[in-house]
């Protein structure tokens, strides 16, 4: 091989370089992977996410102190009778080295897309998102200058916040959900110059969380028998599956791929109902009966995705399978009681998709879906708010543009958003 990594369809086998490169060129409905020349774990002495640099899509790295941080619980873990805990933080937790001042593992996505984009030239980075994703890159944006153009949901807009200023980011509003978002960010893709993010279908995203991993692995010396998660769209899920893999061909850390246990938010559980029902795709009607109603009920809706990579090749469906996985539908009651649970045992709270993981974690302690003595990892995947509150300025980003849900990108909104695409430009070879 020569350079740092190719891109490899796991459909029809086909290496390639990565230009950022987000489908197999030869069409196949496939998820590609990244295949490194380096073959064994070695951390970097570089800050944040970028320790595991050798593992990353990337050639350079961002001088940001933000990446996971790995510990073996006490109180949680005597409270349910565990014997090997290990939890993954990613979120605002000085004490325990928790630098994500957004309080989402989201950042361990956007650090590396950003820079990976920049290091291909490819153009100005479109990121649709239910709000913590969103977050995460305007903050990468603050803190890098990287341009950005963000659509989120109108009622998620007041997540978006950095604690840098953000004077690089083009917020579009749209009047509906997650979905909605999706679906305009799309449109606004067409514009030249822009370019989609990709979400599961980029690499980069995915080995970003995929350092969850390879961080709770190196933390106990072994791979973990269970790994937890919330979901939303699974690719986290896709993302612990891919490097439990490059860990198992490693050789030092185990030759059994963790058992994935990914939960979902009740009554908006897709893939939980697919799973039991032994599909490999998505039934609206089954599914997600009702979606717009159950969306709105969710306590976590982060985790409200109407379109996740469930059946294609390497999706969710595959890691599950793989694993030996299970799913869990966790209710809004078992969320909150348990957030509070951890928040007492931990010593910190909770986003509203962790204590998701959390529920799905308790229940399978108590129905003895796990071993007491196994090596259980637990990703928590944001946190620290309440921290973040007391210690850190907060910068809200204004919306650049409001839509309707169903909106055409064209007229005033496409010429308003060319306006701001031909200023970044004109500030870019300035």
């Amino acid at each position: 091989m020569k350079g740092k990594y190719l891109l490899r369809c796991p459909g029809c086998g086909r290496p390639f370089p990565d230009r950022y490169t987000l489908d197999c060129p030869s069409g196949c409905d496939a998820l590609l992977r990244t295949v490194y020349a380096e073959r064994r774990l070695t951390p970097r002495n570089l800050p944040g996410i970028f320790r595991y640099k050798d593992w990353l899509p990337i050639e350079g790295h961002l001088p940001l102190d933000a990446g996971p941080v790995s510990y073996e619980s006490a109180g949680l873990a005597r409270e349910l009778g565990l014997s090997n805990l290990t939890i993954t933080f990613s979120g605002y937790w000085p004490e325990r080295g928790g630098r994500m001042e957004t309080c989402s593992f989201k950042e361990l996505e956007a650090q590396p897309t950003v820079l990976r984009l920049r290091e291909k030239g490819a153009g100005v980075l479109q990121v649709s998102s239910a709000g913590n994703t969103g977050r995460a890159f305007c903050q990468v944006s603050g803190l890098t200058g990287a341009p950005v153009v963000v659509v989120v949901p109108a009622s998620a807009a007041a997540r978006l916040w950095t604690t840098v200023p953000a004077a690089n980011v083009c917020l579009i509003t749209v009047d509906g959900d997650y979905s909605d978002s999706i679906a305009f960010g799309k449109e606004v893709c067409t514009l030249p110059g822009i370019v989609p993010e990709g979400g599961a279908k980029n690499v980069a995203r995915r080995d970003g969380m995929g350092t969850v991993m390879l961080d709770g692995t190196l933390a106990t010396g072994r791979l973990p028998d269970y790994y937890f998660q919330a979901v939303g769209s699974g690719t986290g899920g896709i993302a612990a599956w891919e490097a439990a893999e490059r860990l198992v061909a490693d050789g030092r850390f185990g030759s059994r791929l963790p058992a994935l246990h990914l939960s979902q938010n009740l009554p908006f559980v897709p893939m939980v109902r697919a799973w039991e029902a032994g599909r490999d795709a998505i039934v609206p009607a089954e599914d997600m009966p009702d979606a717009e109603a159950s969306i709105a009920r969710v306590y976590a809706d982060v985790l409200t995705n109407r379109h996740p990579p469930w059946g294609i090749r390497g999706g969710v469906r595959d890691a599950l399978a793989a694993s030996g996985g299970r799913m869990y539908a966790v209710s809004n009651e078992d969320a909150r009681s348990t957030g509070r649970l951890f928040a007492d045992t931990e010593g910190i709270d909770l986003d509203p998709a962790a204590a998701v993981a959390v529920a799905s974690l308790v229940r399978a302690a108590e129905e003895r879906f796990i071993s007491p003595e196994e090596r259980v990892l637990l990703n928590v995947t944001g946190g620290g708010y309440e921290r973040a509150a007391e210690d850190l300025d907060r910068y809200p980003v204004e919306p650049f543009i409001r839509v309707a849900a169903g909106a055409a990108f064209e007229g005033e909104v496409r010429d308003a958003v060319q306006g701001w695409l031909a200023e970044q430009e004109v500030a870019a070879r300035a």
